[in-house]
């Protein structure tokens, strides 16, 4: 893509369920962990509507019978959870000759997700991945969304306008966040939420794969 017909400077990505195939863990670890608290195994839906969110909102959110005095019990059962699927999580097919189609088009790229920066460095430090993202925010390191707070910290450091720049997740969450923040946003339906949800916060397109998602880059990007 010629750099005088790009749309959008900066391209901001959610993780989970977005670049990284790992919803259906996540939501089967946040059951366990709330089970090893005494709470109620949440439902698939109510488990996956938190993700996205910074981990102690969405675990309480997805454990309301849970007392707050156990919610540090309540992380870290979810991460004893979480670190046993280490090995089994992976990018979708696709995400990298997506990643590498923007670079070479000029764009810069960023991350905006809900984990932590510990856990967003580990996934980060997979070889291919050395490199490609220009920057990054964490839930833990500023606001969590849908505050826009990350966008805008995003923003700023890579001094791009709210109107060059294009979110892609695969929550209300992270389309919320757009919206709050003044940028444009497209909404997958291949991650964790109903993209039925999704037109309520105006995104451009909603895709239904990684192919899709790039083909629509690669017109309007």
């Amino acid at each position: 893509m010629p750099s005088h017909s790009r749309r959008f400077d900066l391209i901001a990505f959610d993780w989970d369920g977005t670049l990284y195939d790992s919803t259906g863990i996540i939501v089967r670890c946040i059951q366990a962990a709330v089970e090893d608290v005494g709470g109620q195994r949440p439902t698939r839906e109510a488990a996956a509507y938190v993700i996205g969110m910074a981990l102690m909102p969405a675990l309480a959110h997805a454990a309301p019978d849970v007392p707050k005095e156990r919610y540090p019990l309540l992380g870290e059962r979810y991460r004893h959870h979480y670190r046993q699927h280490a090995d089994d999580l992976s990018l979708f097919d696709g995400v990298l000759p997506l990643l590498a189609q923007l670079r070479a088009s000029g764009h810069k790229l960023a991350v905006a997700t809900g984990k932590s920066r510990r856990g967003l460095d580990e996934a980060l430090a997979n070889a291919e991945l050395h490199g490609v993202f220009d920057s990054s925010r964490t839930a833990d390191e500023t606001a969590g969304k849908p505050d826009p707070r990350m966008l805008h910290e995003l923003m700023d450091e890579l001094d791009v306008a709210p109107a060059r720049t294009l979110m892609i997740g695969d929550t209300t969450h992270d389309l919320q966040m757009a919206a709050l923040a003044g940028c444009a946003s497209l909404g997958v339906s291949y991650g964790a939420h109903d993209s039925q949800a999704f037109q309520a916060f105006g995104p451009r397109a909603v895709l239904h794969s990684v192919a899709e998602l790039a083909d629509w880059l690669s017109q309007h990007g």
